[in-house]
C-alpha cells in the first residue's frame, strides 16, 4: 500500500494513552478498525468517543487490522506484542518494553523471527528540538558527545496511588520504570546507543506510601498508600564500554523544583535540551576575534512527539520496511539498565552489564 492512512490499526489497551493514541489517530484520519480490552467500561468509552468496533479478545481485533498498537498495562506487554507478531501483524508498542528483563528478552526474540516489525514507543525522540540535535550532531558540531545529564524529575507526580503504576506487580517498578525509561532512552539515544557494561544506582520510595502524602495535583484518583511498593525516585551513573557516560535523576516526588533537562556535553560544543518546555540551546567556546563564548538559543516549530512517532510507524507499515528508529533491541539496552538500577540498589555497589 502506498498511503500509511490506509493502514488497518487497531488498539490493543483502550485505556490511558490507548485513547490519546486513538484520538491522534484520528486526527490525521488513521483507518482505525477498531480496539480491544478486557475491561467492559474501557470498550464502551472507547466505542462512544471513536464510534468503532470493540472486542474482548484480541485475535478478533487481529483479523481486522495490519497493525496494531499495544499500550496496556508493562506485565501484559509480552502477551499481546507475541500474539500480534505471530497473527503478522506490524506493532507499535508503548514503553516499556515489558515489566521485567526476561520479559522483553522473549519479546525481542519474538521481532527477530516474526514477518512484521515491532517498534517501541519513546516519543520524546520526536521532539522537533531533538531532531535539530541529533542533526547538528551528525554534521559534527559537538565533535565527541562523552556525557549527558539526564533529569526527569517531578515534585509532586505520582500517577495515581492505588493504580497499576504503583504496584510492582503489574507495572515492575516505579519511577525508573515509568518514567525513567524515557530519560535513559533520550539520553542513549544522545550517545548514539553505546554498549553498557555498568550502571550503579539507588532507588527509594520516600513519598508514595506515607498517609500525610501531599500533593497540588494528581494524574489520577489516589486511592491512599495501601499497596503502594514501588520506587518513587532514583539516582544513578551509567557508563559505555568507550566511556560514555550518563548521570541520571527521576524523580514521581521530591522536595526539589521540577528538572526535565537534559544537558549534553561535546569536545567542540554542547546543548540543554528541556523537554517539558522544548527548548533548545547550543554552547560553544571560540577564539575568533578574541576568545569568548557563543550560546544559541534554537527556535523550532512545536509537535505532538506521539503524533509524529506514529506517522513514523505507519509509514514504515505501509512500505513494508522495518523502522530503523525506535527498536527492540535499543529498548532491550534501556530494559538491562534499568534491571541493573534495581539489582545495584538491592545489592549496594555497582552491577556489571556485560
Amino acid at each position: 500500500m502506498d498511503d500509511p492512512n490506509d493502514v488497518r490499526v487497531g488498539i490493543v489497551g483502550l485505556g490511558g494513552i490507548g485513547h490519546h493514541h486513538a484520538n491522534r489517530l484520528a486526527e490525521r484520519g488513521a483507518n482505525l478498525v477498531g480496539g480491544m480490552d478486557i475491561d467492559a467500561d474501557a470498550r464502551t468509552r472507547f466505542a462512544e468517543a471513536f464510534d468503532a468496533p470493540v472486542y474482548e479478545e484480541a485475535e478478533h481485533l487481529y483479523a481486522e487490522a495490519d497493525a496494531v498498537l499495544v499500550t496496556t498495562p508493562n506485565r501484559f506487554h509480552e502477551e499481546y506484542a507475541l500474539s500480534a507478531l505471530e497473527a503478522g501483524l506490524d506493532v507499535l508498542l508503548e514503553k516499556p518494553l515489558a515489566h521485567d528483563l526476561e520479559s522483553a528478552e522473549r519479546i525481542v526474540e519474538a521481532a527477530r523471527e516474526a514477518d512484521g516489525f515491532c517498534m517501541v514507543g519513546f516519543n520524546n525522540r520526536f521532539a522537533e528540538p531533538v531532531q535539530v540535535l541529533k542533526h547538528e550532531q551528525a554534521e559534527g558540531r559537538f565533535g565527541d558527545v562523552r556525557h549527558v545529564e539526564a533529569n526527569y524529575v517531578r515534585r509532586r507526580g505520582i500517577p495515581g496511588r492505588g493504580s497499576w503504576f504503583t504496584s510492582k506487580g503489574v507495572a515492575g517498578g516505579g519511577s525508573l520504570i515509568d518514567i525513567g525509561v524515557h530519560a535513559i532512552d533520550l539520553a542513549l539515544y544522545f550517545l548514539d546507543y553505546p554498549e553498557v557494561v555498568e550502571v550503579s544506582g539507588v532507588t527509594r520510595s520516600a513519598f508514595g506510601g506515607r498517609d500525610d502524602y501531599t500533593f497540588v495535583e494528581m494524574w489520577g484518583e489516589d486511592a491512599g498508600p495501601e499497596g503502594f511498593d514501588v520506587d518513587d525516585s532514583a539516582s544513578a551513573f551509567i557508563r559505555g564500554a568507550d566511556g560514555r557516560t550518563v548521570s541520571l535523576e527521576v524523580a514521581w516526588a521530591t522536595n526539589r523544583p521540577t528538572n526535565d533537562e537534559f544537558v549534553i556535553r561535546g569536545s567542540d560544543a554542547g546543548a540543554r535540551f528541556d523537554r517539558d518546555s522544548h527548548d533548545l540551546t547550543i554552547f560553544e567556546s571560540r577564539t575568533g576575534g578574541g576568545h569568548h563564548h557563543a550560546d544559541q538559543r534554537i527556535e523550532t516549530r512545536e509537535n505532538d512527539t506521539h503524533a509524529t512517532e506514529q506517522g513514523v510507524f505507519l509509514e514504515a507499515v505501509a512500505e513494508g520496511e522495518a523502522p530503523t528508529i525506535n527498536t527492540v533491541e535499543q529498548a532491550l539496552t534501556v530494559q538491562k539498565v534499568i534491571d541493573g538500577i534495581y539489582r545495584s540498589s538491592e545489592q549496594g555497589g555497582a552491577v556489571r552489564l556485560d
